[in-house]
Formats: C-alpha cells, structure tokens, sequence
C-alpha cells in the first residue's frame, strides 16, 4: 500500500490554490476547491505538459498549453485536444495537515 505524503496545512492552502508534491516520481497536484481538495497528475494527456500553471474555472483546469480542460474531482478530460484522463488521487486530512497518496499500484 503506498504512503500518505504531506501537501501542506489545511489552513496554507486556501480556496483556489494548488500545491505540487511528488510522489515517487509523479507530480501531484493538490488543489482546493471550495473547501473540498482534489488531486490529479499534474501532466496533461495531450503533450505532457504541466496543468497545475493553468487558470482554474471551478472545478476544472485549464492546460496553459492548448486549452484542454480537465475534472479536478475525477480527472476526466472534458475537451480537446485531451482526450484521455489524467490520474485522480484521494486526498484526506489528518490532523489538520492535508495528504495525498498515488493508489495506482496498491
């Protein structure tokens, strides 16, 4: 079973921020939304790029590369040029400290 990592305190990430953490070699973005943390892949399907440098429209974010736009909640890929899903992840809080795992492989 893969580890918790440690993103940040709950209260260091505020509404519509993002941290990145990797986790064995995968970026993982962490964003909150609202209250609610989701996190995905930070590689946008299409060409590899980075989408955590995108703008974020509510619960979606936007490649800065070429527009496609994924779930944060599910990573699903809601427009081209993407058209494959990029990794989800659970998040949980313990203690007051947000956390993410890569599951992938558990």
């Amino acid at each position: 079973m893969s580890e918790w990592i440690d993103v940040a305190g709950a209260d260091e990430l505020p509404s519509g921020a993002c941290r990145i953490v990797d986790a064995d070699g995968t970026r993982i973005a962490v964003f909150n939304v609202d209250g609610e943390y989701c996190a995905i892949e930070d590689v946008c399907t299409h060409d590899g790029g980075d989408l955590a440098s995108g703008c974020l429209d509510g619960d979606v974010i936007v490649c800065p590369r070429h527009g496609a736009r994924f779930s944060l909640r599910t990573g699903e890929a809601l427009s081209a040029p993407a058209y494959e899903a990029t990794s989800s992840f659970p998040v949980r809080i313990e203690a007051g400290i947000v956390q993410v795992r890569d599951d992938r492989w558990d």
